[in-house]
């Protein structure tokens, strides 16, 4: 007598070769989504002339507009033992350089000293009926702490080197990008080799572009 035999049905198993491919057409899918997502949405990274700021009147302007040149950006303030040197040397430098190849531009800051406390109209006045400035001067600011101006924030942190003091001067490339620093003892005739250099670069590359 033959032994009795149960038979069981075989449990149903998904074969490996199709668990891969869809796993592999997974990651595709997700590799594609992800390059996709950085051609179509990558962050346009920041450089100077990316950022907004107003004007003394409080009207918002692009620093894009100074773009390609090469551009002195200064923390002044009207009422320091740097004023009158400062801004004498400043203006002489944009009167020599400026202003188609280079500029100044002035942000006032009351940080330091309590020594910029006129209204933001009140000082492109001062500065200009006393020192007969032609670039810019900008809205007051603030440069230190959580409400530091974007732009101006930019810079500190592109140069490693936080202002101690009024009229620090940070140079910046046609690019946007930071070159150089200097304190606000330091004499303006440091400056003009590297300001000289920038827009003999800029001049060269537009010959070329011709």
């Amino acid at each position: 007598m033959e032994p009795l035999t149960t038979s069981y049905p075989l449990k149903y198993s998904v074969p490996k070769a199709r668990v891969f491919v869809v796993f592999l057409s997974m990651v595709l899918c997700t590799t594609i989504l992800c390059l996709l997502q950085l051609r179509f949405f990558k962050p346009k990274i920041k450089d100077f002339y990316s950022f907004e700021v107003k004007d003394s009147r409080g009207r918002i302007i692009s620093l894009e507009k100074y773009r390609g040149k090469a551009t002195l950006v200064v923390n002044v303030a009207s009422y320091c033992q740097y004023t009158d040197k400062n801004y004498i040397a400043l203006q002489e430098l944009h009167r020599e350089f400026g202003p188609s190849h280079f500029t100044v531009l002035a942000f006032p800051c009351n940080q330091f000293g309590e020594s910029e406390p006129s209204s933001s109209q009140e000082i492109e006045s001062f500065a200009k009926g006393n020192y007969g400035v032609t670039f810019p001067v900008f809205h007051k600011i603030k440069i230190l702490g959580s409400e530091a101006d974007p732009a101006f924030k930019f810079l500190i942190d592109s140069s490693k080197k936080e202002p101690r003091w009024n009229f620090w001067k940070y140079l910046v490339s046609p690019e946007g990008k930071f070159v150089k620093f200097w304190r606000p003892e330091e004499p303006i005739e440091s400056i003009k080799p590297e300001v000289t250099s920038l827009i003999r670069q800029i001049i060269m590359k537009k010959r070329e572009d011709l």
